[in-house]
């Protein structure tokens, strides 16, 4: 190429390209992985990045088991112009279960550990509550009619929040309410998927649910309280995070996240979540305390 000649524009990755980017952790050692953030624009890195990166380390230490539970707890939050280091321990080696514990650490410092599960796949009883009663997506408007419809009527921080471009969509059951600034109801029904089609590796499946189950929880408490967690008067950080996976599901495909909040207080909320598939599958449980500070008033 000479010197006159411009060289082609790069083709922009696709926000679920870069999710699955991100998620494809370098491994350093044998119980070492370094992960990176997307955007270094962000004043700390997402929590569900973090939780899906711990368990993309730990899903790679174990063979022919698949992850049943996840708990973890965030210390510092993440700097995402730094990469995160990822240190497993190999606990245990059962004939039924395997444990890991990780650590992510930042210059040094510990900024989360979690501990994760996994089983063999095993029959046995079986039961699982109905899901809820509630629009199907196609019923519901989707992000676009949502920017145009609510988006002018939000928070400069929240306009943001619903103009970044993101991997995971969020449809709400009741828009109307989710978007309200009046106190409501402590619950809310949302349908998240991938924009696109992802592999096939249910490990990925499960480590993208981690990611997506970090997203919108704690809002069930704020709405109770007419506030969002983005909100500017709000000081929120996720503080823990616990994760059951019932079942193996496809994250490319229409979830039911149902949510609830039966506490705030002490400037700490507890959000509880339930994903369903769309033909009302129970896959997997959610619970999270986090930080719901009130700033003072100036």
């Amino acid at each position: 190429m000479s010197g006159s000649e411009t060289p082609p524009p790069e083709t922009p990755i696709s926000p679920v390209d870069l999710m699955l980017s991100i998620l494809d952790l370098e491994q350093v050692e044998k119980n070492l992985w370094r992960g990176h953030s997307p955007s270094k624009e962000r004043y700390r890195v997402f929590g569900g990045q973090v939780i899906a990166q711990s368990l993309m380390a730990a899903v790679r230490s174990v063979e022919g088991r698949r992850v049943h539970s996840l708990h973890g707890y965030f210390m510092l939050g993440g700097d995402p112009a730094q990469p995160i280091l990822y240190e497993v321990e190999r606990i245990r080696e059962g004939r039924s279960f395997t444990t890991r514990r990780v650590r992510a650490i930042q210059n040094g410092e510990s900024i989360f550990a979690m501990m994760a599960s996994f089983q063999v796949e095993e029959e046995g009883l079986h039961h699982e509550v109905p899901m809820p009663k509630v629009p199907m997506p196609h019923e519901l408007p989707d992000e676009d009619e949502i920017r145009r419809k609510y988006v002018p009527m939000l928070t400069p921080i929240r306009q943001k929040y619903w103009a970044d471009q993101r991997a995971i969509e969020l449809r709400p059951v009741d828009p109307d309410s989710y978007f309200c600034r009046n106190p409501a109801r402590p619950s809310q029904n949302v349908w998240v998927r991938a924009k696109a089609k992802l592999p096939d590796d249910p490990n990925l499946h499960a480590v993208i649910l981690a990611y997506a189950s970090d997203m919108t929880l704690l809002d069930g408490a704020a709405v109770a309280h007419g506030m969002s967690v983005i909100d500017p008067e709000i000081q929120s950080a996720s503080l823990d995070h616990a994760l059951w996976f019932h079942e193996a599901c496809r994250c490319d495909e229409w979830l039911l996240y149902a949510q609830d909040s039966p506490w705030t207080g002490h400037a700490r909320g507890f959000g509880r979540g339930l994903i369903f598939t769309e033909a009302g599958r129970l896959v997997a449980s959610v619970a999270q305390e986090g930080l719901m500070r009130v700033r003072p008033a100036r």
